[in-house]
């Protein structure tokens, strides 16, 4: 804010006016909000005084992390004891190209979210005024629930395909009416959650390390049996109701890319990508690293901190690729505005 002294023009029109300035929000679950239960409060061998220092925090924030998300992420880990790895974002490469874009975004991630509570609810959440605020770029991704849930009759209780199309359909023309004119939306498709047993099964768990005596397999059947599994279809040791997961969820993907591709929208373009966690995965190990070491080690589900970071790369180059001149050039004035603001108060 403010005003040049020689032009008697406002910084934001000298600075952002022909830069195409855009915010950021994604739509999505838990992993969008990056759950994560710090190993360190359930390892005996890391438990010391100091370990459980900002548990206010944590516990008030649902075990949320959105601060340090692949979407919204904007701070350091070394802030915090209990959370480890780099941090990188879709926000922070949008902030780089752009300066004009400093602190626009909104995480909309709800743990337990499907596309029925997304279009029922958590929609309603996106802030955004079509005619007075920037574009938005917005991420919709829902990559486990509608396949995911704690029921022993889980099949009963995944979304149908058809379900999957309206619901997503409904969220879009919602869309269409509350984002600004040239705005865009990237829905992602469900992961192949298969990895998760493949994985871990026979690792031990941070509960078990101690005494080497229980393994990932173990803790998914205890979370099972009290009917608290976070994904009864794919933390199985049953092999057929794993592969018919997936089955269900390449399924919904489809009915998700069908969606996206059913009608044109008037205030944004939308395009449709798998989330291809394989391909995540493939670039870790070539830095020399292994699979597990993607996936949150106390829950033994949700993406961890490393994934969250390379998952920043995958889709940004996605983002590039479908979206090439819609994200705009590099701002021309980014020097100027570090010169008169520098981190522009930061967070």
């Amino acid at each position: 804010m403010g005003v040049d002294p020689k032009s008697g023009k406002s910084y934001e029109e000298l600075f952002c006016k022909d830069s195409r300035p855009m915010g950021l929000a994604i739509l999505g679950d838990s992993a969008a909000a990056h759950f994560h239960i710090p190993p360190k409060w359930i390892t005996p061998t890391e438990v010391t005084k100091s370990i459980f220092d900002h548990a206010p925090m944590v516990i008030e924030n649902e075990f949320d992390w959105p601060q340090v998300s692949y979407s919204t992420g904007h701070l350091n880990t070394s802030a915090w004891n209990i959370i480890e790895g780099p941090t990188d974002s879709l926000y922070l490469r949008m902030r780089q190209r752009n300066l004009c874009n400093h602190r626009d975004f909104q995480n909309i991630g709800v743990n337990g979210a499907d596309t029925i509570s997304m279009n029922r609810s958590i929609q309603y959440s996106l802030a955004r005024d079509p005619k007075a605020d920037n574009p938005l770029i917005v991420i919709y991704s829902l990559i486990g629930n509608d396949v995911c849930n704690g029921h022993p009759d889980t099949v009963d209780h995944m979304t149908k395909p058809a379900d999957m199309k309206a619901s997503a359909i409904s969220t879009l023309k919602y869309l269409d009416k509350v984002l600004p004119n040239g705005s865009i939306v990237l829905m992602t498709g469900m992961v192949d959650g298969r990895i998760l047993y493949n994985t871990l099964a026979d690792r031990f768990h941070p509960i078990g390390q101690l005494n080497s005596d229980i393994r990932y397999k173990d803790v998914y059947e205890f979370l099972s049996c009290l009917q608290v599994s976070p994904c009864n279809g794919w933390m199985t040791t049953n092999e057929t109701l794993r592969n018919y997961t997936s089955q269900r969820a390449k399924q919904l993907s489809e009915a998700l890319k069908e969606a996206s591709q059913s009608q044109t929208f008037h205030n944004f373009k939308v395009e449709y990508t798998d989330f291809d966690f394989n391909a995540i995965v493939n670039t870790w190990e070539k830095q020399g690293g292994e699979a597990w070491q993607l996936i949150e080690p106390v829950d033994g589900f949700h993406p961890n901190q490393n994934a969250h970071a390379l998952a920043a790369e995958y889709i940004w180059n996605i983002l590039e690729d479908k979206f090439p001149t819609e994200l705009g050039k590099i701002n021309s004035m980014n020097e100027q505005i570090r010169k008169i603001f520098g981190n522009q108060n930061g967070y």
